[in-house]
């Protein structure tokens, strides 16, 4: 018997049941308005030694990172002014080549979210990703910029993003092991 799994419940105008496991180590169960509740627990129970299974790998993550300096705000101030220079030059080159326009580019150092797009046609992105290989930037300004063509998370989504950064699977997989380490800088 397995013990039960505490989450977050989020519903909304989907069709499946997702699960996701933040760097605190909150669940999150995405799914629909019109689920039972006792359905969502079921999928929940059933994927629990996968949700454990993340979850250890979150915790050891974080006793390796136990000694890691965060940043000033002085540092992260000058990260962001390097970084929205790094963002402006990589979404010129990747919007030429994906066939987009963009209007304002944002930087800022986020807990949360490494980028975003707005149906305005802005961009956000997190400074710390300054700190990550060049191929992690690259992966998140793609992602985003691909969001102009798809505002969702579709397969014609991911089939543009592939196109455009066929390594863009093992560059996003850096930042889901990584990222946890470079929020420690904030």
């Amino acid at each position: 018997m397995t013990a039960k799994t505490d989450y977050k419940l989020i519903r909304s105008k989907r069709k499946s049941v997702s699960i996701e496991i933040k760097p605190d180590m909150t669940v999150i169960v995405r799914a629909p308005k019109y689920l039972p509740k006792r359905e969502i627990d079921a999928f929940v129970n059933e994927k629990s030694e996968w949700i454990a299974k993340h979850i250890e790998k979150l915790k050891e993550a974080e006793n390796t990172l136990g000694d890691i300096e965060p940043l000033s705000e002085l540092q992260l101030r000058e990260l962001c002014e390097r970084a929205k220079l790094v963002f402006e030059a990589k979404c010129r080159y990747y919007a030429d080549i994906i066939g987009v326009e963009y209007n304002r580019i944002t930087v800022r150092h986020q807990k949360t979210k490494w980028g975003s797009c707005s149906s305005k046609k802005n961009l956000n992105f997190n400074c710390l990703l300054l700190l990550a290989p060049p191929e992690v930037l690259d992966a998140v300004v793609v992602h985003e910029l691909c969001h102009l063509k798809h505002m969702n998370h579709s397969k014609s989504f991911y089939d543009e993003v592939l196109k455009v950064y066929p390594d863009y699977k093992k560059w996003n997989g850096w930042l889901k092991r990584n990222g946890a380490q470079l929020l420690k800088r904030i």
